[in-house]
């Protein structure tokens, strides 16, 4: 499967694209990094800058046709950001019409909210966006993972670094699920 991975161009949350990416690529899955400019994404530790990674294709020119899961990893700031470009929240709505899973994680949610995808499902996220999800119409949970199955597309969010292996392991099953591959892949 390719996995579609989309930040902005800086402020994504080091960890929580790394730790993802290796659990994708673990699962024998094709990773994408997809962002709002060519050239690298510079990442943080928190707030402070971290490591830079190779934007594989420009959000723009992207097509959810081409994916077959997509990952929105967090950081404060880079969720801020992509709901602010037009074509990034187009191109998480692509997904959701498209009937495709979507894991986000931490302030990631915020993106969902922008794009409309969270009225009537239940999700969690970092425990400030509680109250922008409920607002948007959803269900916000403090749970480390939470997978909710409502159309049109399955969402499976957690709400922090320390929630990554559960969140990996959720994610990767809701991926091959939706794929039709088995647990033994």
């Amino acid at each position: 499967m390719l996995i579609a991975f989309l930040t902005a161009h800086e402020g994504v949350e080091q960890i929580e694209l790394t730790d993802p990416w290796q659990a994708v690529k673990d699962a024998g899955d094709e990773p994408r990094l997809i962002s709002t400019r060519p050239g690298t994404v510079q990442a943080f530790n928190h707030l402070d800058a971290a490591d830079t990674f190779p934007v594989d294709q420009v959000v723009s020119e992207a097509s959810a046709d081409d994916y077959d899961a997509l990952v929105l990893p967090g950081g404060v700031a880079n969720p801020d950001a992509l709901r602010m470009d037009e074509d990034a929240v187009a191109f998480v709505k692509a997904f959701a019409e498209a009937g495709k899973p979507i894991a986000a994680i931490c302030h990631a949610p915020w993106t969902l909210v922008e794009a409309d995808l969270v009225r009537g499902r239940t999700l969690t996220s970092w425990p400030s966006l509680a109250t922008d999800i409920r607002n948007a119409g959803g269900t916000w949970v403090d749970e480390q993972v939470k997978v909710c199955t409502a159309t049109p597309s399955t969402l499976i969010t957690s709400r922090k670094p320390d929630d990554l292996k559960a969140f990996c392991e959720a994610f990767t099953a809701e991926f091959a699920k939706a794929a039709g591959v088995g647990a033994g892949r």
